[in-house]
C-alpha cells in the first residue's frame, strides 16, 4: 500500500525541484511525482519505512526558504479510523507498560511493530473503534516518558480506503474481531499476516532497491506487497535480512522477482554462478519442515531438482532464534520450493497460534504475546524470558533487604521481581544477560545460608 505523505508549511516559493533536491541531499529519493499545492505538497513512498525516515528526518526540523516543514501521513478526515501509528517509543520500554497505556483510551484490537532504522520503536496501533483512535491520539500526542515525546499520526486504514465491496469488508472485519485480544492486548489478528524472510547478499541491496528506489516499487506495485529491506541490521554482515508481506502468491512472485535481479546482478559482475534462496523461519517451526526422518524435505528436493539444507542448532541464540534454509538451483528451480516450504511453515505456525488460544502458558516461551509473529526482527525489542528460581524460603528476606534496599541492583538492571508470599519461588523476567547477572546476584545469599 502507497504511503502518501502531506508536506505542509511551505512558503509560495518553494518549487518542486526544491523538495526533490531536499529530499535527495537527506537521501530521502522520491521514487514518484510531486504534487505541489499553494502551501503544501504530497509525495508518496511505497516503503513505510521511507515514509518513517522521511517524517522523522524532516517534520518541524527542516527549513526550505524561511518555514520550517511539517511533514506527516496524509490521510483524508473522511478515512481517519482505527488505525494510529506512534513513534519516537523508547526501545528499552516494556510491551506490558505500553499495552497499559494504550488501553486507558479503548479496547486494542492489534498493535504490531514496524522494522524500522531509528534508534526510537514504531508501532501501528488499531482500536476497536474510531472514536477510541480519536482519544488515544489527542491524549498521548506529546506524551512524555521519561525524555522521550511520542509522536501520533493517523495511517491509512486499507478496509476504509480499499474500494471493495461492502459485504467482503464486514466479513474481514467481523473475523478481526471475533479473533479478540491475545494475553496482554496483543491481537492474534496478525497470525493472518505470515511474511516470508530471506537473506540477500549485501552487494545486491542496492540493486534490488533501484535507483531512487524505482525497483522494488515496481516489486511491491507488481506484486501488491511490502517489502522491508532491513540495511542497518548486522552492520558490516554479508547479508542483510529483506522480509516480504503479502498474499502467498503475492510472496512467491515478490521473491522470484528479487531473485532474478540478484541473479541478473551476478551475472553482470560475475561474483557468483547461481544465487542460492535462503529462507529464515523460526526454530520452532523448522522441525515440521524437516518432517519425521527428513522426509518432507527429501521430497521438495525430489519434486523440484533443488538441493536444500538446513543450518545447524549450534548457530541458534535467544537473540537469533531463526535457522536458515538453503535452496541451491536457478531461479527458475528455486521458485517452486519456495512455495511449498513457505506452505509447510505457515500450516505449523497457524497450527501453533490456535494451540496457543488454549494452552498460552505452554508456548509462551515459544512465541511471546507481544510478539506473535514467528520471524522475530533483530532489531526489535530485545526478546524476554522468563526465569523461575526456588530458593530457601529463609533466603528471601535477605534477598530483599531492609526497606527493599538490596532490589536496587534490579532497578539497575531494569528487571522486576516478584516474590509469591507462599512459595520459595523467585520469578525475574527481562533479557538473557540481565539475567545472568542476576542469577550470579542472588548466588551468594544461598550459599551464605548453607545450601
Amino acid at each position: 500500500m502507497m504511503n502518501k505523505l502531506y508536506i505542509g508549511n511551505l512558503s509560495p516559493a518553494v518549487t518542486a525541484d526544491d523538495l526533490r533536491q531536499l529530499f535527495g541531499d537527506r537521501k530521502l529519493p522520491l521514487a514518484g511525482q510531486v504534487l505541489l499545492k499553494s502551501g503544501y505538497a504530497f509525495v508518496d513512498y511505497p516503503d513505510q519505512n521511507w515514509a518513517i525516515r522521511a517524517i522523522e528526518t524532516l517534520s518541524g526540523k527542516v527549513e526550505l526558504h524561511g518555514k520550517i516543514m511539517e511533514v506527516d501521513y496524509s490521510v483524508s478526515k473522511k478515512l481517519r479510523s482505527r488505525k494510529i501509528q506512534i513513534r519516537n517509543i523508547p526501545p528499552h520500554l516494556q510491551w506490558e507498560v505500553l499495552d497499559g497505556l494504550l488501553a486507558q483510551y479503548g479496547t486494542v484490537e492489534n498493535v504490531e511493530q514496524v522494522n524500522t532504522d531509528t534508534e526510537t520503536a514504531v508501532v501501528n496501533v488499531t482500536y476497536a473503534t474510531r472514536e477510541e483512535a480519536k482519544i488515544a491520539i489527542e491524549k498521548l500526542s506529546g506524551h512524555q516518558f521519561e525524555n522521550y515525546s511520542f509522536k501520533i499520526s493517523y495511517i491509512p486504514d486499507e478496509e476504509v480506503s480499499s474500494p471493495s465491496p461492502p459485504q467482503r469488508a464486514q466479513r474481514g472485519d467481523h473475523s478481526s474481531r471475533k479473533q479478540g485480544h491475545a494475553p496482554g492486548g496483543f491481537s492474534q489478528a496478525r497470525q493472518i499476516d505470515f511474511p516470508l524472510r530471506i537473506l540477500v547478499p549485501t552487494q545486491f541491496v542496492g540493486a534490488i532497491i533501484g535507483k531512487e528506489g524505482l525497483t522494488i516499487k515496481n516489486i511491491t506495485e507488481q506484486t501488491q506487497s511490502r517489502v522491508d529491506i532491513h540495511r542497518k541490521e548486522n552492520s558490516g554482515a554479508a547479508e542483510k535480512p529483506v522480509t516480504i508481506h503479502a498474499t502467498p502468491e503475492g510472496t512467491s512472485e515478490a521473491c522470484r522477482m528479487i531473485l532474478e535481479i540478484m541473479q541478473k546482478e551476478a551475472d553482470e559482475t560475475k561474483l557468483a554462478e547461481e544465487i542460492p534462496l535462503k529462507i529464515l523461519a523460526h526454530n520452532g517451526l523448522v522441525g515440521r519442515l524437516i518432517g519425521k526422518e527428513g522426509r518432507n524435505l527429501k521430497k521438495i528436493e525430489h519434486e523440484t531438482g533443488t538441493k536444500i539444507t538446513i543450518s545447524s542448532l549450534q548457530d541458534l541464540s535467544i537473540y537469533n532464534p531463526e535457522r536458515t534454509t538453503t535452496v541451491k538451483g536457478t531461479v527458475e528451480a528455486c521458485a517452486n520450493p519456495e512455495i511449498e516450504i513457505m506452505k509447510k511453515l505457515r500450516e505449523a505456525f497457524e497450527n501453533d497460534m490456535l494451540a496457543v488460544n488454549t494452552h498460552s502458558g505452554y508456548f509462551s516461551s515459544l512465541y511471546p504475546h507481544h510478539q506473535v509473529s514467528p520471524f522475530p526482527h533483530h532489531h526489535s525489542y530485545p526478546e524476554q524470558e522468563i526465569v523461575n528460581l526456588f530458593i530457601p524460603t529463609q533466603a528471601v528476606g535477605a534477598i530483599i533487604g531492609k526497606k527493599g534496599a538490596s532490589n536496587s541492583w534490579l532497578d539497575l538492571l531494569e528487571l522486576p521481581l516478584r516474590l509469591p508470599q507462599q512459595k520459595a519461588q523467585t520469578s525475574v523476567k527481562g533479557w538473557s544477560s540481565s539475567l545472568d547477572h542476576q542469577k550470579r546476584s542472588l548466588r551468594p545469599w544461598d550459599e551464605s545460608l548453607g545450601n
